[in-house]
């Protein structure tokens, strides 16, 4: 009997869990989608779009090893912690809108990345620590969550703006992510009463140490903080180059978004599955060496049907890689430092990322947005170099 229920309560908070990381990427993926019309209206230049995707990453980054503390040490208090996250996301989005001006737009999207950065070490530990016979499944469930987010949003975001812009949109998240935070807060507050033992200073300091010293963690982080450096230009430029560069509309726009995500409902189980069963290495080196290509090729593509198909391939990998890489960490990390140890990588990876936007705009300015894609496609194969000489055991 006990077994049942422990069973069952394993199983609810993966349900909210997952209902919350939906919410999470539904709010996050509003923003590539009204960037380019932000850019637009606001007439910025594509090195100023680009600080704003940056300045979300830093304040995502910068409170990633706090977040990881705090949930680590205030175990009791984590589903206060997921359901503010929530409740921060329409905050965001309310400073976006409500003000309209450059500075308020970067505040606002600075909130969305502490937003971002509150939710994932606490969600993902916790399911790391509840499911340690299927850690690479759980977390990728818990990413299917984020691929409904991400595939939906677009979607209905692209038809709404034909009718409503995004100053109105932005504003109105509030009233959507307040009581989304409230439930997910009401329906995890039970998993967290059990006592765990608070890790000391010293128990900080020694299981950070042994992880950055850990060669398989050190590659992963590596080959992740690469793949990363590619992830945010894309995140950063693909709309635009959509949008300014192909003419798409804010509908057509929508949809091929969602295709960059959509698959990932499909794949991200199947691929968490089998660096269970197999070894993430498995995984992860074929994902991104088909990723590097489709980056390529991307520019070349010689009509919106096969530009379609090329992002909808990109979409079983675009996100669900990160999943893997994540469990590869935990998979070493000590019991006490699972949050922690979340926000490390985390933390490890945003100092190559941080600059990518930049880099990548300077890139546009100097050679044309086509090269962007290149450079994408350079970072994922470096990326993959590291996995080439990694040996990650068995899950």
């Amino acid at each position: 009997m006990t077994e049942l229920i422990i069973q069952k309560q394993r199983q609810i908070l993966l349900i909210f869990l997952f209902i919350g990381h939906t919410g999470i990427h539904w709010f996050k993926q509003m923003f590539p989608v009204i960037l380019p019309y932000i850019k637009q209206d606001l007439e910025l230049s594509n090195v100023e779009a680009a600080t704003i995707v940056t300045a979300n990453e830093v304040a995502s980054g910068g409170l990633t090893v706090p977040s990881g503390i705090v949930a680590d040490k205030y175990y009791k208090h984590r589903a206060i912690i997921l359901g503010g996250a929530v409740g921060l996301c329409g905050l965001a989005y309310f400073f976006v809108g409500f003000f309209a001006n450059y500075l308020f737009v970067i505040l606002g999207f600075m909130v969305l990345g502490l937003a971002s950065a509150l939710w994932h070490p606490p969600a993902q530990s916790s399911l790391s620590t509840f499911f340690p016979d299927k850690r690479g499944f759980a977390l990728a469930v818990h990413g299917v969550g984020a691929s409904i987010g991400d595939s939906i949003g677009p979607l209905l975001i692209g038809f709404i703006l034909v009718s409503v812009g995004w100053v109105y949109l932005s504003t109105i998240q509030f009233a959507v992510a307040i009581p989304l935070g409230i439930i997910v807060f009401i329906a995890t507050k039970n998993h967290f009463n059990t006592s765990m033992e608070s890790p000391t200073l010293s128990s900080y300091i020694s299981g950070i140490g042994s992880l950055v010293k850990n060669p398989y963690v050190l590659t992963v982080m590596f080959g992740g903080s690469f793949t990363g450096m590619a992830r945010l230009a894309i995140f950063a430029f693909l709309g635009i180059y959509l949008t300014e560069y192909l003419g798409y509309s804010s509908v057509w726009y929508g949809i091929n978004w969602a295709l960059l995500y959509v698959m990932g409902i499909v794949s991200q189980p199947i691929m968490g599955y089998l660096s269970d069963k197999f070894s993430r290495k498995t995984v992860v080196l074929p994902a991104l060496l088909i990723l590097a290509i489709c980056y390529f090729l991307l520019p070349l593509a010689p009509n919106p049907i096969i530009l379609g198909i090329i992002i909808a391939i990109m979409g079983m990998f675009f996100y669900g890689i990160s999943n893997i890489t994540t469990a590869a960490v935990l998979d070493v990390a000590s019991s006490q430092l699972q949050g922690t140890s979340t926000s490390v990588e985390g933390l490890f990876r945003q100092v190559f990322t941080l600059p990518s936007p930049i880099i990548a705009g300077i890139i546009i300015d100097s050679f044309g947005i086509t090269y962007v894609f290149y450079y994408a496609a350079a970072m994922v194969f470096i990326g993959s170099i590291f996995w080439m000489f990694i040996k990650i055991p068995k899950s």
